[in-house]
């Protein structure tokens, strides 16, 4: 079992550890909800140092990125991310990740921890071009500090004004370790993402420099819980739950990020056949009006019969209703339909909503 270089702080904080994705990490601190709301309403900070980082460099670097992903990352400038995704020659979805500008020849590709070694196998199969593509994963760490007072809290230990703009990312020093700071996260707030490499006495100091900065707003650790009911609001995917090699992007309502016009890309033909052709089923946001726990994999159903299946839900604490993403016959996908949803043998009424389920 892998163990992030901070794994020592989550020890001392007593948190609550899971296996995940290979690496031993906090499931909460004090409780999910308490997490949550702080992200939510001030400040809250996650060790997400399991997730991978990619290099792709070389005069080609761009083609390559741009043969392997959906989105058209020939329109990032230095200093600039985007969202993106991979896909099968089929259209199913290898991986969603974040693609940063970080020279002109030179790219890094942020990975779900769950399928690094799967993702570095497909681009490296899959590259034809005058480009390097290193994993540099076991090397870097990866704090992200979310919500409205993520701001004021980075502000006191870059010393730097944080005018970045979302999605923009720029180098700067912690404590005299070089960093990288990008206004990007997995939560729908404020926030930020600290990439660095160095040992577990660097990770633990920064660590700690965010925590005395950020005292004043109650700042709290987050852990996997928290992330997962915070990114469920806002109703973005998890890879493996509302996406994975089965469902493509357009159905998953990432057609924002597959630029079918860009030019050639891995599995762009499949991907025009689907638009060409109209979806049969659509990713949907639905709330439940009763009170009950949705789980991966529930039936669910529009007058007795089966039109599809949740794929990730939860009762929201901002909301204290349930809610839930799934799959649904896209007949039955419109805003306000009601559906029921069957949990434990008993058929709870949903009602299909828009995104998000909290409104920022």
């Amino acid at each position: 079992m892998k163990k992030t270089k901070l794994y020592g702080v989550h020890e001392k904080l007593g948190a609550k550890l899971i296996e995940f994705a290979g690496y031993l990490m906090p499931v909460q601190y004090s409780s999910i909800i308490q997490e949550h709301k702080a992200v939510r309403n001030s400040v809250g900070v996650f060790d997400v140092s399991h997730m991978g980082e990619f290099f792709i460099e070389g005069n080609q670097a761009l083609d390559l990125v741009q043969y392997v992903t959906v989105n058209n990352a020939s329109k990032l400038t230095i200093g600039k991310a985007q969202y993106s995704a991979m896909c099968y020659e089929n259209g199913g979805i290898v991986d969603d990740l974040l693609v940063y500008k970080l020279d002109e020849n030179k790219f890094m590709m942020v990975v779900n921890a769950s399928n690094i070694e799967k993702d570095f196998e497909w681009i490296s199969k899959n590259n034809k071009f005058d480009a390097g593509v290193k994993n540099l994963s076991d090397e870097y760490s990866l704090i992200a500090v979310q919500g409205p007072n993520s701001k004021k809290v980075l502000e006191q230990i870059t010393g730097d004004p944080l005018e970045l703009e979302f999605y923009h990312f720029y180098n700067t020093k912690i404590n005299g370790t070089e960093v990288l700071v990008s206004r990007t996260g997995y939560t729908g707030e404020l926030g930020y993402e600290i990439y660095f490499t160095g040992n577990e006495e660097e990770a633990e100091n920064i660590w700690n420099l965010i925590f005395e900065a950020g005292k004043e707003f109650d700042i709290l650790p987050a852990g996997l819980g928290a992330r997962d009911s915070l990114r469920l609001e806002m109703g973005y995917c998890l890879y493996g739950n509302d996406i994975d090699e089965n469902t493509n992007p357009l159905e998953a309502g990432l057609g924002w990020i597959t630029k079918l016009k860009k030019g050639d890309f891995i599995g762009r033909d499949a991907l025009l056949k689907v638009k060409e052709e109209g979806l049969k089923r659509k990713l949907v946001p639905m709330i439940l009006e009763e009170k009950a726990f949705p789980r991966h994999g529930y039936p669910i159903l529009k007058n007795d019969t089966e039109i599809g299946y949740v794929t990730s839900g939860t009762v929201s604490p901002v909301l204290e209703k349930p809610i839930a993403l799934g799959y649904v016959k896209i007949e039955f996908a419109n805003e306000g339909e009601e559906l029921y949803i069957r949990v434990r043998n008993k058929s709870h009424k949903a009602r299909v909503v828009k995104l998000p389920f909290v409104s920022k």
